[in-house]
């Protein structure tokens, strides 16, 4: 058997390898419009992978930011600007850009979190001078994003309101209230200082997670904690959504994710969702499995889109799938609690992720074959992997 200084020789080895394949392949797929969703080829293109997504492009910005390459430093910020000349007059930033044609897509019912990403990693380059003066330079398409967002918000609540299928998990049911949109609206709120950031985060708890919290003072908020508190199984994680007469109790791994990492819950709560994501064993083999229980087709909150392209069956895509991208802000959010060994430990799975099918860094695992699926070469792989990298060094700092 290999003694603790192999084996931890090799584990660096890994990570050292898998830091320098992401750099590569983020190097392979930048183009002067920005990085592309995934390495070029004849199926990403008829998939509509060969153009500069809003998520994507902001999420590979937090990685590149941090990678410690120069060229990828450079040109973290170029996909930010291309979303932004292509910005609707209302101010919504674009689901993507096909740069080819300079043509802006907003998705069958909008997509409300591209605004949202942009805004975050605008202000992540900002802080790290990439360039310097960036959101002084933006500030008149920050002040319309930030108008546009506001115009979705529920003016009681102080919680952005969505249609079914219109953020990142964009074949799965959740509508209404949805968590990982308004763990994001929060994390915006608090660096561009705006206001109702304490309303958000207390209704954030109060709809989300009722079962700890108060009787509800507004009769409204009540009647929908009330539906939750009769039926819901999921006392120990976020509610994924929260609707008129509905919600999701599916375990969304990474809303809670990001609701750890932005600080919505208290630190009691945080380290109690860590726990529980641990119990459910969505870090294993590989992180980060994107809900704890897939809804079924017998399940009400089945939809019949969930099986365009028979992709959202349960175990698949956004129905629990693992996404590597996820396993980068597990990381991050394990590093930020005090979890460094854990961390690092999902770190060495996150990279063993992305080596396989030949460090093809695909775009998702099935959730119980963890057989690779989805695109080669996808970028946001590369780039979470650098951000939890950055994240585990840093304990848990994510900008500046």
């Amino acid at each position: 058997m290999p003694n603790d200084a192999t084996s931890s020789g090799r584990d660096a080895d890994l990570l050292a390898e898998c830091h320098a394949r992401s750099i590569d392949l983020l190097k392979r797929n930048l183009t002067p419009a920005g990085i592309l969703a995934a390495t070029p080829s004849a199926r990403s293109n008829k998939r509509g992978y060969s153009a500069i997504f809003g998520r994507d492009a902001a999420v590979c910005a937090l990685g590149m930011a941090v990678s410690g390459d120069a060229v990828l430093e450079r040109a973290a910020v170029t996909g930010l600007r291309t979303l932004a000349e292509h910005q609707a007059p209302n101010g919504q930033i674009p689901k993507f850009v096909d740069a080819s044609n300079q043509e802006a897509d907003f998705w069958y019912l909008g997509c409300i979190d591209s605004t949202l990403w942009w805004l975050i990693a605008l202000h992540a380059l900002d802080a790290r001078g990439l360039p310097r003066g960036l959101k002084r330079r933006y500030a008149k398409q920050i002040r319309l994003a930030i108008q546009w967002l506001q115009a979705q918000e529920h003016q009681r609540f102080f919680l952005l309101q969505q249609n079914e299928a219109s953020d990142w998990a964009d074949i799965m049911p959740r509508s209404g209230f949805v968590l990982y949109t308004n763990a994001l609206w929060y994390e915006v709120k608090r660096l561009y200082q705006l206001p109702n950031a304490t309303q958000t985060r207390a209704s954030f708890n109060g709809l989300f997670h009722p079962f700890s919290a108060g009787i509800a003072e507004y009769r409204r908020a009540r009647l929908l904690n009330e539906y939750v508190l009769r039926s819901s199984r999921n006392g120990d994680l976020y509610l994924s959504f929260v609707n008129f007469s509905f919600y999701g109790d599916e375990g969304d791994a990474f809303g809670n994710v990001l609701a750890v990492l932005y600080g919505l819950a208290d630190e009691a709560f945080a380290q109690r969702i860590l726990r529980a994501l641990r119990k459910y064993r969505v870090h294993e083999p590989y992180p980060l499995q994107s809900v704890v229980r897939p809804i079924r087709r017998r399940s009400a909150l089945w939809r019949p889109f969930m099986a365009r392209h028979r992709q959202n069956s349960p175990w698949q895509y956004h129905n629990g799938g693992i996404w590597p991208m996820i396993g980068g802000f597990w990381v991050a959010a394990l590093a930020a609690h005090g979890r460094e060994r854990e961390a690092r430990s999902s770190l060495l799975q996150l990279a063993r992720a992305c080596a396989l099918n030949r460090w093809g860094f695909n775009e998702w695992l099935h959730g119980k074959r963890f057989t690779p699926r989805g695109m080669r070469g996808q970028s946001w792989n590369a780039a979470a992997f650098l951000f939890a990298h950055h994240a585990l060094r840093a304990q848990g700092r994510l900008y500046g």
